[in-house]
């Protein structure tokens, strides 16, 4: 473990980081991603391994729970003044402690087999990152997503998903129609306009899961496509919830029905 004390904001480690914390492109150039906070750091520590390089700030770096992060780590750990943290960091109250890490750029298979979840023009970091943090619950390990969906790999995204990101196989920037083919199993999208509750839906078999964006759900042209269209029944006051929390509604009722198909064939 080795542990760099950083006091100018010319060090390079430290101007590197500057650019990922400030801008998109820098860390799509880069090829990095920043996660920033506690958590996220320990879950990529236990799903993928050591980041590409660890920082602390002085704060921090007197945390037990930091400390063994960075010991964990095993890599090049930077300890920076609380104020020049600071300036990197965009979580308030945060534990002192970030890692940038490489981000993933999979390429999608020939043939996508199990249970996947397709995402059409999603806007809204927060909703993207309760999605993926609701499909990783769900079991749910493949996610496609379309090129006008938000990069699932910014701060915002990262930090609703709450680790999600790194339990999953996420395909960005994919034309979801030229997908298609590729889908072993139906395809299944939610719709005001349908006839049948996902409730009344057979689930028990792996679903390929399609929602869209917030305002104007999935497109015509994809609803045509989809194998069953299927509605979440509200006999509140409200027309429509979230689409994050309508995909959990949805994927969760899959876990249900295969658990009691699970439990009767051992009756």
């Amino acid at each position: 473990m080795r542990v760099k004390p950083v006091a100018s904001r010319d060090n390079p480690g430290y101007k590197q980081l500057v650019k990922l914390a400030g801008s998109s492109q820098a860390r799509k150039r880069e090829g990095l991603s920043l996660l920033d906070g506690a958590h996220l750091v320990a879950a990529y520590l236990e799903r993928i391994g050591p980041p590409a390089l660890l920082a602390v700030s002085e704060s921090g770096s007197t945390n037990p729970e930091v400390m063994e992060l960075i010991g964990r780590a095993g890599c090049e750990t930077l300890r920076l003044p609380d104020n020049l943290f600071g300036a990197v960091s965009q979580v308030e109250h945060s534990a002192g402690v970030l890692a940038a890490v490489p981000t993933p750029h999979p390429e999608l298979p020939v043939r996508l087999t199990g249970d996947c979840l397709l995402v059409e023009h999603l806007q809204d970091p927060g909703n993207l990152g309760s999605l993926l943090r609701s499909a990783a619950a769900a079991g749910v390990d493949q996610v496609l997503l379309s090129p006008q969906t938000v990069y699932a790999w910014s701060p915002k995204v990262l930090r609703a998903g709450q680790g999600a990101h790194f339990a999953l196989t996420i395909y960005e920037g994919v034309d979801l129609a030229d997908a298609l083919p590729r889908l072993a199993a139906p395809l299944y999208a939610t719709s005001s306009h349908a006839e049948i509750s996902v409730f009344e839906a057979d689930l028990t078999q792996p679903v390929a899961w399609l929602f869209g964006n917030e305002g104007a759900g999935v497109s015509a042209m994809m609803l045509e496509r989809a194998h069953l269209q299927v509605g979440i029944p509200m006999p509140g006051a409200t027309e429509s919830i979230n689409v994050a929390a309508a995909a959990a509604v949805c994927m969760f009722e899959a876990v249900r029905q295969r658990a009691g198909k699970h439990n009767r064939g051992r009756t």
